[in-house]
């Protein structure tokens, strides 16, 4: 593969335990007894080169071929980073609406921490990543690679979680009827001009009356 090939890809992920932490296949997440009724199971579609995954599994993705599997350790700098004790801070009590608990993932809006700690009217809160400082080991499979504009709009649009209803080229340019957040709009649009090589994108939404409901 080269950087800008769009591929699906299949993957495992483990801790040195041989903990998974993340996976594609619903099976797996069953037999080892952590299927989550909301994740979505399925190969990933991902852009080669474009910051889609972490850095350690989008190198090996040039190295692949479709169908090729292969397994990979990826070291903290290449996945999840170092562990940073000046990313945990010990906040006042009074910052946050409820007593929070140990454990508990809290949202200050551009970072996410987990409690580690409540005594005295204060919180310690990590905001490194869970993963930061672990070495990870991958099963990674490239199931299939992408070909046409449609289809590769489309791959981008499955990876940010969105179904549009139609997807619309004439030459260099891109329509898209699907409702989505204005960040994530902006998000997509640079990542189809930089990487699917069109030169504009516009999102339509379409909204339509609603039939009455009958009253009883």
């Amino acid at each position: 593969m080269k950087k800008g090939d769009v591929v699906k890809i299949e993957y495992v992920g483990r801790l040195d335990s041989g903990e998974i932490f993340d996976l594609t296949n619903e099976d797996l997440a069953k037999k080892e007894k952590i299927f989550n009724p909301k994740a979505r199971y399925s190969p990933v579609p991902v852009i080669v080169g474009a910051n889609f995954i972490l850095p350690g599994l989008d190198g090996e993705l040039e190295k692949m071929d479709v169908n090729e599997e292969k397994e990979v350790v990826i070291e903290p700098q290449d996945a999840f980073g170092k562990r940073m004790p000046e990313m945990i801070k010990t906040l006042p009590l009074k910052s946050f609406k409820e007593t929070p608990k140990p454990g508990t993932v809290v949202d200050f809006g551009e970072a996410l921490g987990r409690v580690q700690a409540v005594s005295g009217g204060r919180v310690r809160v990590d905001f490194n990543h869970p993963l930061a400082g672990k070495r990870l080991h991958y099963k990674i499979k490239i199931t299939g690679k992408i070909e046409g504009e449609k289809e590769k709009i489309n791959a981008v649009l499955e990876f940010f979680g969105i179904n549009a209803d139609k997807i619309e080229v004439e030459g260099k340019a891109a329509k898209i009827f699907a409702p989505a957040p204005k960040q994530i709009k902006d998000r997509i649009a640079d990542i189809i001009i930089k990487w699917i090589g069109l030169e504009s994108v516009e999102f339509v939404e379409r909204y339509e009356k609603k039939p009455e409901s009958k009253q009883t």
